[in-house]
């Protein structure tokens, strides 16, 4: 992925998609489905949370003889563990989400109408933390990572439907993250788009670049070259650094809005998390 500008990626580039500023949620994701439903046709809808395996039979084959023993197995079951373990004040987890936190990630993120903010599940992990009395873990990866694997895992099978309010403020999130989503950084000048838009279903050297629809789905996500499990935000930060530009701060405003409008586009598919990739 260092030599990201080969001929098949400029190649790509014709015929480029993208969506119109400040036109509606709704809108940008029926313009996004069509658009992949087009570039693979033979792809069903609901095959495309399975990523690049969705659309490459000889990665396909592959990947379904690594999910016969799935190696985020034993992290969904620290995260467990770690999920009902008390904490000092003698609660858990479970008494800060609805249903006892079971079955609920599907519905993260969401906006927040007292804090006008986008609550992620992994921030609202930390939240409950504190709010008992606990510090903080780290974003990306661990414990976190282990806890959001167990928690996804719960809602697997559930439809991802988040919402966008008619509210300015949730308004305004969206728009930031569809900006961060198609605007160039980097000393590659590369925006999320090039990659998993305009040349999804195109080779990097020896990789596929997945199509966009459908990411969110997986996560967090074992991945062979991490050697361990990792929050969307963590792969967040590992393409900027492809692209050779400054990653923003895990759960910051820059990739909180990333997520809610990558996870938005990714509405009417089934949650399908924890996965495994290269």
């Amino acid at each position: 992925m260092k030599k990201l500008l080969t001929a098949t990626l400029v190649l790509g580039l014709c015929g480029a998609f993208t969506l119109p500023a400040n036109a509606s949620p709704e809108g940008d994701l029926k313009k996004f489905r069509t658009y992949h439903e087009k570039r693979f046709p033979k792809t069903p809808f609901n095959d495309f949370v399975n990523g690049v395996y969705s659309i490459d039979p000889a990665s396909r084959s592959q990947w379904e003889e690594i999910e016969e023993f799935p190696p985020y197995e034993l992290n969904i079951e620290k995260g467990k563990t770690l999920f009902n373990k008390p904490f000092a004040n003698g609660k858990t987890y479970g008494s800060c989400f609805e249903n006892g936190g079971i079955g609920i990630a599907h519905r993260y993120p969401f906006f927040d109408s007292k804090s006008g903010k986008v609550i992620t599940l992994e921030a609202a992990i930390n939240t409950c933390r504190q709010a008992n009395g606990e510090k903080p873990l780290k974003w990306k990866v661990k414990d976190l990572a282990n806890i959001s694997a167990h928690m996804k895992y719960t809602s697997r099978g559930k439809i991802i439907n988040v919402e966008v309010p008619n509210d300015p403020r949730a308004q305004a999130i969206y728009e930031e993250g569809k900006q961060q989503f198609y605007a160039k950084r980097g000393q590659m000048n590369m925006a999320c788009a090039d990659c998993h838009i305009y040349n999804s279903g195109n080779k990097i050297r020896a990789d596929i670049l997945s199509p966009a629809l459908g990411q969110v789905s997986h996560f967090p996500v074992y991945r062979s070259k991490w050697g361990g499990i990792g929050t969307l935000h963590r792969r967040y930060g590992g393409c900027n650094k492809q692209v050779r530009a400054k990653p923003y701060k895990a759960q910051g405003p820059e990739y909180t809005a990333l997520e809610y409008f990558h996870t938005y586009m990714s509405n009417g598919l089934e949650m399908n998390g924890p996965g495994a990739r290269k």
